[in-house]
């Protein structure tokens, strides 16, 4: 800017001083033209007196080195001239001054010489006896002034240019000084001109609408990453090259992303196909998701096209954790598969016995025999549907069930009071040791439990196996342990034998009447009462199962 006014002040006054010059020269010479006809009127007015006195004497004793004087005769002939032989001279009759002089008694007349760049002026006064005296000098060319004035005029630029040069210089700083310290953050408290203030008001306006703008997006953004950072689902906002705008704390772990990835390539931190695939996709316009394994788990990923005026600004990646959904659909279809699977065996069975029966076929000493095993068999299909629609029910946390304090102590005393007669019937001692203790629980959950890892106890024992439960307390929990010392369970069955319908010997499980389903129960109710299984087991030496129960389960939340 302030070169910008200092060639306009430096333009302009080198302008001005050219067109003074100019104006100057223009005047100068009208005012010469005007005093030289002046001095030739005066010129030729002394000329005529001396012609009159003295004839041509006068005209051969003047020494006229300035003027050029002729005398012409009434008929245009040339009398004299100071510069050229008159006889040689053509008539001069015809001449403008002459024909004026003539007819008023004094003339005047001009003519430019191309070739000579000259001005000649020509005053013409008649004399008493008809002749016509005629003064003429030359003036040059408006060239020829400006020549004969270019050494001073040059001198008179340059300084002029110089001084002008200087003033530009020191104005254009002052001007632009106050404009570099404008105080921007408060622009009305600058007062160094008042022509700036019209601008100056804007720029407050316009500033106190920037910072309402401002805070109103600092606000939006603070509000869209506290969302964003609460969800477990991954966000991820990118522009239409594909670089990242906005990423979440989900996204970030579950690409293994850091904290600097904003304002780069997803595809370059995370390289995978079918997000390759993904992205292009919702670039082009199309929404599109798909199924990725990322780090051992289960993704689901939703990219869509983000559109502004018909066209794409931008995608948007949603990625989320199916692993749990997918796990509980293979599990119900497990389930399901299971379930069909245990409930054929029996109804085929009964079905089969009731066919024999009805067809007259059994003979009167086997009826007993028939009787029994449809009796057995309905018995162990009341027991599966009740385990199902127990499991059901604490798959749904175990909601509508009462919660009190109960004494785990007690409530295994009842229980293997009730599993007295099977244990003698199989052989097995049962032993109780501990003390009381209190807990906040669920009575029939609680039973279920120790019912559950009992019965099993019993089930899979020897003749004269030993099964021991124990109910120990502590200060904020109570830890309940069922031994045994019978059959035991191999080491690569130990993880899944809390799974549904997972049996480690399925035939002696049907021979014992076991659905598949009882250490499931368990370790889904333990779940409920915030505790969690451990078991230990050896084959042919036995099998503990110890869970440890909060006194108070909402401390544990």
């Amino acid at each position: 800017m302030t070169k910008r006014i200092f060639r306009s002040i430096a333009l302009v006054v080198l302008s001005v001083v050219l067109a003074s010059m100019t104006l100057v020269s223009g005047v100068l010479y009208s005012y010469f033209s005007h005093v030289q006809r002046q001095h030739l009127q005066t010129e030729v007015l002394l000329a005529a007196q001396g012609i009159s006195t003295a004839g041509e004497g006068f005209l051969l004793n003047l020494d006229a080195q300035s003027y050029r004087i002729t005398w012409i005769s009434p008929d245009g002939t040339v009398l004299y001239d100071t510069e050229s032989d008159a006889a040689s001279m053509s008539n001069h009759f015809q001449r403008e001054e002459i024909q004026e002089a003539l007819a008023t008694g004094f003339g005047e007349s001009t003519r430019y010489s191309e070739t000579l760049l000259e001005r000649q002026f020509y005053t013409a006064r008649l004399l008493a006896d008809g002749s016509v005296v005629r003064v003429s000098c030359a003036q040059s060319a408006v060239l020829h002034l400006l020549l004969g004035m270019a050494a001073p005029m040059v001198i008179i630029i340059l300084l002029t240019l110089f001084l002008s040069l200087w003033l530009a210089k020191r104005v254009s700083a002052m001007t632009v000084e106050p404009l570099n310290h404008l105080d921007l953050e408060d622009p009305l408290s600058n007062k160094n001109f008042d022509e700036l203030s019209p601008l100056l008001h804007r720029i407050a306006t316009q500033q106190r609408q920037l910072r309402a703008q401002e805070e109103t997006l600092l606000r939006r953004q603070e509000e869209f990453e506290a969302i964003t950072a609460s969800m477990s689902e991954g966000l991820v906002l990118l522009d239409p090259r594909g670089i990242i705008l906005s990423i979440n704390g989900a996204a970030r772990r579950i690409l293994s992303a850091g904290e600097e990835s904003v304002g780069h390539d997803l595809v370059t931190l995370h390289r995978s196909l079918s997000l390759q695939q993904l992205l292009s996709a919702a670039l082009e316009g199309r929404h599109s998701e798909h199924l990725v394994q990322l780090g051992g788990r289960d993704y689901q990923m939703d990219a869509s096209p983000v559109l502004y005026e018909g066209s794409v600004s931008g995608a948007v990646l949603l990625i989320i954790d199916v692993t749990d959904k997918l796990g509980a659909e293979q599990m119900r279809r497990e389930f399901t598969a299971n379930v069909s699977h245990e409930l054929r065996s029996p109804l085929h069975a009964i079905s089969g016995s009731a066919e024999l029966l009805c067809s007259g076929l059994v003979r009167r000493e086997d009826l007993e025999q028939f009787h029994r095993q449809i009796y057995t068999e309905s018995q162990r299909m009341i027991h599966l549907v009740e385990d199902i629609i127990h499991l059901s029910r604490l798959d749904e946390g175990g909601q509508g069930m009462e919660q009190r304090e109960v004494d785990l102590f007690t409530l295994a005393r009842e229980v293997l009071t009730s599993l007295e007669e099977t244990a003698r019937r199989s052989g097995v001692t049962l032993q109780l040791t501990g003390e009381n203790a209190l807990l906040h629980g669920v009575p029939q959950l609680l039973s279920a439990i120790i019912s559950n890892l009992c019965d099993n106890a019993v089930k899979y024992n020897r003749p004269g196996g030993h099964v021991a439960v124990d109910v120990t307390p502590a200060p904020d929990h109570v830890t309940l342990t069922v031994t045994d010392d019978g059959i035991g369970i191999p080491p690569e069955h130990q993880p899944r034998v809390f799974e549904r319908f997972y049996r480690v010997d399925k035939s002696r499980s049907k021979a014992v009447g076991g659905t598949g389903l009882g250490l499931s129960i368990v370790k889904h109710a333990a779940m409920i009462h915030g505790a969690k299984p451990t078991l230990s087991s050896t084959p042919g030496e036995g099998t503990c199962i110890s869970l440890s129960f909060p006194t108070d389960p909402k401390k544990e939340d």
